[in-house]
């Protein structure tokens, strides 16, 4: 696990190789065991490294015997043993036991097809010496990120974007488009970053870099084909069998492993097949919330408990408030993005709490995206229930949808939130069903909330839907949550806060070839009769009770809509006041003083919306002005002392 950055002059002209030690300093937190860059005419390519594998040998850049070759690599190979045998049966030599050094040797033997033998997360750059060729490429679903910068001189890339603020000429600015994106999903789908100028380079993406043109192709997509004459036995039988395969594989490491452990059925999942694959007792790590009621009702250790309990799993726990102020500027810094979704925190937290022990993590992340987890993909099985009721009876459930409460800090209120959304988008095309389900800013909202001239932005969802090829409606759904909602928000947040703590996490629940398996499914696999994660539930029946499996859906995050109305509220008054607002100049001032009264009202769940706008105005403070965590953090700490 490291940071990679460097560039390539397209004029020939020579890297300035002190630019790989700028870069590298700014992601430090990425790698704090090592570093090194390899600088060859036109082409610098730098990392920071987390030794995980090799500890002694691993050092990177990787060159092949000759020197032509050179390789950094952010991630993992999982399958790397099996490569390697392959390819020394094929001639090859390796000088290291490292999983990275499989890319040049792969690369040597296949070219640009290497990648489809890969199985693992990476971010990775192969400086070509011979052919002066540079190839950049992003792992299939996207669980490490590569920034890209370009202008007429030059291509640069890392695995964060503030390494590339480092380089002369690189400021930091907002994209406009990149900004209607994230009021619409709460984050900003790639290609663009909230930066102008700096792209996120696509999952299962690469880039190659040769004789001054640049060229970009897709090498790999979800499966659009749906296998339907295979029957639900089989399915959990194979489910299964991958399941365990995957969770085995991502179990190599010659550092302390752990596993995060919410008692939610992805996590105990992972838990359950390392302790199958393991001699010695899993350690495991999770998070829980006291104080107010709210609190507790996102407190789900005593599932996580019953699970360790199941699994005599190495158990800690840590019960927190946390001291948001403080932390919302310094993660944010980390993020190098805004996202509306509280999960960004309690990642931090039980992250920086897993490491005091161990370096590898393995997390549930995926299993919802993979299986149907949410409960928007319950929309078509209700839906055809509603759709047989007369006609005025939808319209006066319509109505009366759009006057109920919405929170999501106790369990009435959350079901009255869920209804009404429901009955809001139950009139709606399927695709714009969807969107309502996973909106942040409706259109019309965001288009109030913006002032006028404000430029259009991307269709990053009908983009997606235009690409997900399948008939099955499940299928289509879980396909643009692949392409859109997994990468640019779970993993992004996954990657910047485990490795805001120098810690590797590993999600193999979305090993590609279970993504794969997953994809082939019919929609009656995956959700029967209203049960979500049908197949995957009968798959791990062996392992988990009912009650684990069949306990209704939680989200990883925090009861942060009740805080912004209780304790953080002068925070909420100070970063979105009239004063504020109006000096940056994104947003009208009255429409965010509705939301606001809106959602202490309980009239809307405003947590997403609110913490979007919140998020976004810190986020400014640091990048747009160029202030450090520590300044916006006393002054935030200012507002709440008022």
């Amino acid at each position: 696990m490291c940071g990679i950055h460097g560039l390539i002059n397209f004029d020939g002209a020579p890297a300035d190789a002190a630019l790989m030690s700028a870069m590298g300093r700014v992601t430090v937190h990425r790698g704090p065991d090592d570093e090194g860059f390899h600088a060859d005419g036109p082409c610098a390519i730098g990392m920071r490294r987390l030794s995980i594998i090799d500890l002694a040998g691993g050092h990177q850049p990787i060159s092949n015997a000759e020197g032509t070759l050179w390789v950094v690599c952010n991630g993992e190979i999982y399958n790397f043993r099996e490569l390697r045998r392959e390819l020394e049966a094929a001639g090859h030599r390796f000088r290291t036991g490292s999983d990275t050094e499989t890319i040049v040797h792969g690369y040597a033997q296949w070219g640009d097809d290497f990648v489809h033998r890969l199985n693992g997360m990476y971010g990775f750059a192969l400086w070509d010496a011979r052919r002066r060729r540079l190839v950049v490429g992003r792992d299939r679903l996207g669980v490490k990120p590569v920034y890209v910068y370009r202008d007429a001189r030059r291509l640069a890339f890392s695995s964060e974007a503030k390494a590339l603020l480092a380089l002369p000429g690189v400021a930091a600015a907002i994209d406009p488009r990149a900004l209607r994106s994230y009021l619409d999903l709460g984050y900003v789908a790639a290609p663009r970053s909230m930066f102008h100028g700096i792209a996120k380079l696509p999952p299962a993406t690469m880039l190659a870099i040769e004789d001054g043109r640049v060229e970009e192709r897709r090498y790999w997509r979800i499966p659009a084909d749906t296998d339907r004459a295979t029957p639900e036995r089989e399915w959990v039988e194979r489910t299964r069998a991958r399941l365990g395969e995957a969770v085995r594989m991502q179990m190599v490491s010659d550092v302390p492993i752990g596993a995060f452990l919410s008692g939610g059925i992805d996590s105990s999942t992972v838990v359950g097949f390392m302790a199958a694959a393991s001699r010695e007792p899993i350690r495991t790590y999770a998070i829980g919330f006291k104080g107010t009621a709210a609190d507790e009702y996102y407190n789900e250790l005593p599932y996580a408990r019953r699970v360790a309990e199941i699994f005599h799993t190495e158990h800690h726990e840590i019960v927190v408030r946390p001291d948001v102020v403080s932390l919302l500027p310094r993660l944010a810094w980390h993020m190098d993005e805004p996202v509306s979704d509280t999960a960004f925190i309690t990642t931090f937290l039980v992250s920086e709490f897993a490491r005091r022990e161990v370096t590898v993590i393995l997390s549930g992340v995926g299993g919802d995206e993979l299986f149907g987890g949410y409960r928007r993909y319950l929309g078509n099985h209700y839906q055809s229930y509603f759709d047989r009721l007369p006609a005025w009876v939808r319209r006066a459930a319509a109505a009366v949808g759009g006057r109920l409460p919405s929170d999501r800090h106790s369990p009435l209120l959350n079901l009255s939130r869920l209804a009404k959304g429901f009955l809001e988008s139950a009139g709606l095309p399927f695709e714009e069903r969807y969107r309502a389900y996973v909106r942040v800013f409706g259109g019309d909202e965001g288009a109030r909330l913006l002032v006028e001239g404000a430029a259009a932005g991307p269709d990053p969802i009908a983009e997606a839907f235009g690409r997900a090829g399948s008939e099955d409606a499940l299928a289509r759904m879980l396909a643009v949550d692949a392409e859109t909602q997994l990468p640019d928000d779970l993993l992004l947040l996954t990657d910047k806060m485990s490795m805001a703590v120098s810690l590797e996490c590993r999600v193999p629940l979305l090993d590609h070839e279970l993504v794969e398996l997953a994809a082939r499914m019919p929609e009656g696999v995956k959700i029967r009769g209203g049960r979500l994660k049908h197949v995957m539930k009968e798959a791990v029946s062996h392992l988990l009770p009912r009650d684990i499996l069949e306990r209704k859906k939680r989200g990883f995050g925090t009861p942060m809509g009740a805080w912004l109305k209780e304790d953080l509220a002068p925070l909420v008054a100070g970063l979105l006041s009239e004063r504020v607002v109006a000096g940056r100049g994104l947003f009208r001032y009255p429409a965010v003083r509705d939301l606001v009264a809106a959602h202490e009202a309980n009239r809307v769940d405003g947590t997403d919306r609110l913490l979007s706008l919140i998020n976004l105005e810190v986020w400014s403070r640091l990048y747009l002005d160029g202030r450090s965590p520590g300044d916006v953090t006393d002054e935030l700490k200012g507002l709440l002392a008022k």
